[in-house]
């Protein structure tokens, strides 16, 4: 079995005075130690999960929602899409002492920061995922920073829970954009070459349905459709005043002061 893509970018962050780890697309990273993480988010979705009575957490960094592809595949591949880079965080903290029952999850990220971008609806569809599949887990979202047009920075301590968010304009991380347009084409060909298998396939099975006759088609189903609207919440970094007037179970945005 394939060794898991544990980000290994470690340094000593300035900003943050303390150790960090610099998660690139595809790794993930999960400790107890007083450190942060960081990742940088276009189209991406990261997942930040804490358990706060362990005093554990970790990120994932994912780039696709589920594509059905073989698992057989190596992990640093699988963790490209979003139903493997989940399963590996939640049970790498769960092997820690983590509860799932006392897991909560903090997500960003899933903007389309190209122009163009929105007929793919990458970002829309990474954001609709993971909502969904934490939801199905049974993990609160306690916080989230999802979908828009640009880029994010991320900042998140596992000790503790804390998480950051700072908006980026696309001149800033020009590595974004590289990786915005190889995984867009990486989509569309995918894509081509799904439309182009089933089209063979059709050719060559004879359906045995309706004396003959082609059966009827069934409608198509979308399976991440548009987001319903959430509220707003206070601003990371605040003023209590505004936090005392917040819904106390609704998702926070969460900003950089």
């Amino acid at each position: 079995m394939s060794a898991l893509p544990i980000a290994t970018n470690l340094y000593f962050d300035n900003h943050f005075g303390r150790r960090g780890v610099k998660l690139l697309p595809n790794e993930f990273y999960t400790t107890r130690e007083d450190m942060v993480l960081v990742t940088v988010l276009g189209s991406c979705v990261a997942a930040c999960i804490h358990d706060r009575t362990a005093g554990i957490g970790g990120m994932n960094h994912f780039m696709l929602p589920d594509d059905g592809e073989q698992p057989s595949q190596a992990a640093s591949d699988s963790m490209r899409y979003g139903a493997y880079a989940m399963e590996v965080l939640i049970n790498e903290l769960i092997k820690m002492g983590g509860r799932r029952e006392r897991f909560e999850a903090k997500v960003f990220g899933g903007a389309a920061v190209l122009a163009g971008m929105t007929t793919i609806n990458i970002g829309d569809r990474n954001a609709e995922f993971v909502r969904r599949y934490l939801a199905l887990e049974k993990i609160r979202i306690v916080a989230e920073d999802l979908q828009g047009v640009h880029p994010r920075k991320v900042a998140f301590m596992p000790d503790t829970g804390q998480a950051m968010v700072k908006k980026l304009r696309l001149q800033q991380e020009p590595n974004v954009a590289e990786r915005e347009q190889a995984l867009a084409k990486q989509v569309a060909e995918a894509r081509a070459a799904r439309h182009a298998r089933a089209a063979r396939e059709r050719g060559h099975v004879e359906l045995f349905a309706n004396n003959g006759q082609a059966p009827a088609q069934k409608p198509r189903v979308e399976l991440f459709g548009s987001p319903a609207a959430k509220p707003r919440v206070e601003l990371f970094g605040a003023s209590a005043r505004s936090a005392a007037t917040a819904p106390i179970n609704s998702a926070k945005t969460v900003e950089e002061a």
